[in-house]
């Protein structure tokens, strides 16, 4: 599984379509204790599905994570917003999560594979997974100083 992190920077907005390309889902993640992160949401997801114009449209499996739910008393956003947000759109899975203290990060990465993977299944069929071998680091011999190259 590979993730890209956009970090909600303005300078990807250019090269959205090169993040997106052969994605099976995508995260939407806001600031709980910033109002206008989760506004912005709306604005990610039309972007995402303009640049990536998948086959599915708007019925495109995202995720939408609540970060910093470890800051409870600095929450600026309705809980009661954030479902409604999720219903209007195809009842995407919603996790409020802490990356400082880890909490509930498992669970919605989780919810992405599995989202990625039936995505996937449906448009390839079954996933092959290939043999992992392990990786060999050979010492390369540095080549003999002393002798120069004659030219013609």
């Amino acid at each position: 599984m590979q993730i890209w992190d956009t970090a909600g920077s303005e300078k990807y907005h250019a090269i959205g379509s090169n993040f997106y390309r052969s994605s099976q889902t995508c995260v939407l993640v806001f600031d709980l204790t910033n109002k206008e992160s989760f506004q912005n949401i709306e604005t990610w997801r039309k972007e995402f599905l303009e640049n990536m114009n998948p086959d599915e449209g708007p019925m495109y499996p995202f995720v939408l994570l609540g970060n910093k739910n470890d800051m409870k008393e600095d929450c600026q956003v309705n809980a009661e917003d954030i479902q409604n947000y999720c219903n209007d759109h195809n009842n995407m899975p919603y996790f409020s999560v802490s990356a400082k203290d880890n909490d509930n990060v498992e669970q919605a990465f989780k919810k992405v594979a599995d989202l990625a993977y039936e995505r996937h299944k449906k448009s390839s069929g079954d996933i092959i997974i290939p043999e992992i071998k392990p990786l060999v680091i050979e010492k390369v011999e540095e080549p003999k100083k002393g002798c120069c190259l004659k030219s013609k």
